[in-house]
């Protein structure tokens, strides 16, 4: 398999999350590294190799950070419906 170089693999995360509009958590899974990788190729890796398309991302980035906490507040009360149903259910012969 061909590496790619540090720089197309930000251009390359840059297009995904543009694209996708995909969490720094999402893009990392995707492309097998750790979100710290993800956060510094698109944050600051991007600005020195294109600067246009490093505010692109920069504006899907701010979307989800600003997102987040619904994001979590939805996975929190999913969870716990889940939960009670398993309760429910579970009590019910």
């Amino acid at each position: 398999m061909k590496s790619i170089s540090i720089d197309e693999r930000a251009i390359s995360l840059a297009h995904y999350i543009i694209d996708s509009k995909d969490t720094v958590r999402g893009a990392a899974k995707k492309f097998g590294i750790s979100k710290s990788t993800v956060h510094k190729d698109v944050s600051e890796r991007l600005k020195k190799i294109n600067p246009s398309l490093a505010k692109e991302v920069r504006v899907i980035l701010d979307e989800n950070k600003a997102e987040r906490h619904m994001r979590g507040g939805m996975a929190t009360k999913l969870k716990y419906s889940h939960l009670k149903e398993k309760k429910i259910m579970g009590n019910n012969p």
